[in-house]
């Protein structure tokens, strides 16, 4: 087993062999990491990845394989987590509003890479008219709900005055 990185202390690092003493973050990696479900794993995995990373950081558009760096810079992150917080990140309203508008993508260090295609940004665009729709939709269906009910309260408000024995 490897020793778990030192500029890490989050519950994603290896314990540390037999022999290594026992550090307050050690102890704590394998006592964080039970009961705990990928999601959570990954929005922890997240908010480490936006204090490490200035592209994360400032939601910049990401280098295509960025996972890849990922892992070879945190051998110790699984890649099933991994691949869930790049999914939480990537499909934030901050980070499709930055890459709809963006030219350039991002490595890890906050570098300017290739350029972002008009393909992406239009995909961007599109999954963001569609949520903004969905969000409408749904608006729209609880203002509908809480007038019925509102009617509803109001009708038998009405048939519990016109038929109560106080005449």
């Amino acid at each position: 087993m490897t020793k778990p990185n030192s500029s890490s202390n989050v519950p994603f690092s290896q314990p540390a062999p037999a022999d290594a003493p026992e550090t307050a973050s050690t102890a704590a990696a394998p006592a964080a990491n039970q009961g705990e479900t990928p999601a959570q794993l990954a929005r922890a995995l997240l908010k480490q990845l936006q204090t490490q990373f200035p592209a994360f950081r400032d939601c910049l558009p990401l280098s295509i394989g960025i996972d890849k760096q990922l892992i070879a810079e945190q051998p110790q992150v699984s890649r099933k987590v991994l691949r869930i917080a790049l999914g939480i990140h990537t499909n934030s309203l901050r980070y499709l509003r930055t890459m709809e508008k963006a030219t350039h993508r991002f490595d890890l260090t906050g570098k300017q890479g290739e350029e972002v295609t008009d393909m992406h940004r239009k995909h961007a665009s599109e999954i963001l008219r569609e949520r903004f729709k969905k969000d409408a939709e749904q608006r729209k269906a609880q203002k509908a709900a809480a007038d019925a009910a509102r009617i509803h309260a109001e009708k038998l408000a009405q048939l519990s005055e016109k038929f109560s024995r106080k005449k």
